[in-house]
């Protein structure tokens, strides 16, 4: 295998695709499909060209190159991070054996599956985002929208390559699937939930690529784990390119939270509505409903699945190699959220049936390392207010609180009074038309929307006031 990407060929790769060639010409085929749903189902906003990081290798020794691209020249391809030829499987009933190079005929259906639904979270997110571009805040973050975009749709060539590559007919069949599907599509709707959600306006868009995108940091964590080789290697590679999606969505409400304070500040009045920028009970609404969507991301707080996952090495724990126990949690117990007798409780349960609660409690303790930031811009600005997590039974719909209402702080409410408060924790429709009021485009270079702060620095070095896009 080869660490340089190739790009003298028709799909850039750096897993040698030329020497198998029914592999090339199925992906090749493939590929069509691909730039008729980009065209179809990407971007709306009409560009000449955008300043993109493009994958160039993926060793230590930097991996990304950065210029103006048409995006629909933009080079998609597959890269794998670099194999380690003695790497041994770290966990479960097959620990200290060799990576697998090849799917085991026993998880095929397991690992096929894994895959999917990892691969149709990334054309999701490109749909969800289509229109934004038409509403951006400046030309700097436009490139950030395109930069998200087009590695997202990245990250779907690198799940249909391992399907077309080791799933045979099925998996081929599963790689058109990936097309087919259309984000809030009554009749073929993407798989999970918080990929059919709306993304309407550029808040739900910080939001979303904070929480949703780091859902996806961890769901993508427990995949580099993999004894499957080949989907080891692909995670950690589009783990290089999950970050900047994450940066975008941190700084981005850093800087609505920031603009918010200075309005704040400067009129002396906490509703700012009046001067076109978003409240802070607006901001903590957005961040309710999108944390608690991404909390079901990680599905009912125990699974046989995913323990049968983990002791088969199919998908591992964040940060497994950290990890000072046994890697095999035989014997080990965790304590689960639970309903008892219909009150908010905990419940001891086997520490294999309980990984997804494990991985959840990390996601979360992550997610708040953004909230403590954006309450020190809010301390710096001498404000009291803060902003915080909710419950985690706050609006749930998957797992042991799906059946009960809670308010944000984890008072247990009845279905009436849910009804009647819940426009306090989430956004109601007037929060939303107000906050789509403010999403005028700024597309000239150096300027930016009054309900934004502009960024500290810019990409790459480059100026905030950079051509970052031109427009056609």
């Amino acid at each position: 295998m080869t660490t340089t990407a190739d790009y003298s060929v028709k799909i850039p790769n750096n897993v040698d695709l030329h020497e198998d060639r029914r592999l090339q010409r199925a992906l090749e085929s493939w590929q069509p499909n691909f730039l008729s749903w980009w065209e179809s189902m990407g971007p709306t906003l009409p560009t000449e060209d955008v300043y993109l990081r493009t994958a160039v290798n993926v060793g230590r020794e930097g991996w990304a190159h950065f210029g103006h691209v048409p995006m629909k020249d933009y080079r998609w391809g597959i890269f794998l991070a670099e194999r380690d030829r003695e790497r041994q499987i770290g966990f479960g009933q097959h620990q200290g054996e060799p990576a697998w190079q090849k799917v085991p005929g026993e998880y095929r259906a397991e690992l096929q599956r894994l895959i999917v639904v990892q691969g149709d979270t990334e054309p999701a997110s490109v749909e969800q985002q289509r229109n934004l571009g038409a509403t951006a805040p400046s030309l700097y973050d436009l490139r950030n929208l395109f930069q998200v975009n087009v590695e997202e749709g990245r990250h779907l060539w690198a799940m249909v390559y391992l399907l077309h590559a080791y799933f045979g007919r099925e998996g081929r069949e599963e790689a058109e699937e990936l097309l087919h599907r259309n984000s809030g599509s009554q009749d073929s709707p993407r798989i999970l939930g918080a990929f059919n959600e709306e993304t309407p306006d550029w808040l739900s868009f910080f939001m979303f690529t904070y929480f949703t995108d780091r859902d996806g940091k961890y769901q993508l964590g427990t995949l580099k784990e993999s004894a499957f080789d080949p989907l080891s290697r692909t995670c950690e590679f589009m783990l290089k390119e999950e970050a900047h999606h994450m940066m975008v969505g941190t700084t981005g409400i850093d800087r609505v939270v920031e603009r918010t304070a200075q309005v704040m500040t400067e009129h002396d009045t906490d509703d700012v509505t009046a001067h076109g920028a978003i409240p802070l009970p607006v901001i903590q609404k957005y961040l309710n409903f999108h944390y608690s969507v991404s909390l079901d991301l990680f599905g009912s707080e125990t699974s046989t699945n995913v323990a049968n996952y983990f002791t088969a090495g199919l998908k591992g724990r964040w940060m497994e190699g950290r990890r000072k126990d046994d890697h095999r949690l035989t014997d080990d117990a965790i304590l689960v959220d639970a309903l008892d007798d219909g009150q908010i409780a905990q419940t001891e349960v086997a520490a294999l049936v309980g990984l997804n609660t494990d991985l959840r409690r990390e996601y979360i303790a992550d997610c708040q390392s953004g909230v403590t930031r954006w309450n020190r811009i809010l301390d710096g600005a001498g404000m009291p207010q803060r902003l915080y997590l909710p419950h985690v039974a706050f609006n749930r719909q998957v797992g042991a609180f799906a059946g009960i209402e809670t308010s944000p702080t984890g008072e247990q409410l009845s279905a009436e009074e849910w009804q009647r408060r819940k426009g306090d924790w989430l956004p109601t429709e007037v929060d939303k038309t107000y906050v789509r009021s403010l999403m005028r485009p700024v597309h000239e270079r150096g300027k930016i929307a009054a309900w934004i702060a502009p960024p500290r620095q810019g990409i790459n070095g480059q100026p905030f006031d950079f051509d970052y896009v031109h427009l056609a």
